[in-house]
């Protein structure tokens, strides 16, 4: 059971990235500030959902929001200042987004660069400990997955559209064979360090 907050007398908003481990794509950070009572039998850690459940929540969580922000970082900004910081800038860009200001930012994980004037409190597991970190995971999720599928189009031979850009046997093997892309994160491992990646 997933508990609705943190500290009863703040409100709080929940922040999730999506995205950390991938080759591909940028980084996605959600924040959401839901209302005190709201509660669904399906809310969880995105992780625990199938696809489909996601995407029924996505909307809902959109709609019963008292607020959300939906933000990234892109592969070139990854490259430049790391996964870790752009995944905590992803998540300041979410907050920004927010049209009431919290008093208090409910982190997944154990990290985070304190956002100006807010405090924050970081939790592991977070996603699957609050609702806030829960629905944040879910946009976040449900965003990325989204745009993934979207530059699948543009690059149908990484198969994007099923691996959201992780590193798959497929995706690796088509790394290899056609090279990366400028979707591609420059600084991450692209192929097995026995496999040569040639570069233009």
């Amino acid at each position: 059971m997933l508990k609705p907050y943190h500290q009863s007398k703040l409100l709080e908003a929940g922040c999730d990235e999506a995205g950390r481990g991938c080759l591909a794509g940028p980084v996605v950070a959600a924040a959401v500030i839901l209302p005190k009572k709201f509660t669904h039998p399906l809310l969880n850690d995105s992780k625990q959902l199938t696809e489909k459940q996601r995407m029924l929540l996505r909307p809902i969580i959109i709609k019963e929001a008292e607020a959300y922000g939906i933000a990234s970082c892109s592969p070139a900004e990854i490259d430049d200042i790391n996964i870790l910081k752009a995944s905590f800038l992803a998540m300041h860009r979410a907050v920004d987004q927010l049209e009431t200001k919290p008093e208090l930012l409910l982190i997944d994980g154990n990290r985070f660069t304190p956002y100006p004037n807010i405090a924050h409190y970081c939790q592991v597991k977070g996603d699957a400990t609050y609702l806030h970190i829960a629905a944040a995971s879910i946009l976040a999720k449900t965003e990325r997955d989204l745009l993934m599928e979207e530059l699948h189009q543009k690059h149908p031979e990484y198969d994007w559209a099923k691996n959201k850009g992780y590193p798959t046997k497929k995706h690796r093997k088509a790394i290899k064979e056609f090279g990366p892309t400028p979707f591609h994160r420059m600084s991450f491992q692209l192929l097995p360090r026995q496999l040569s990646l040639k570069l233009e």
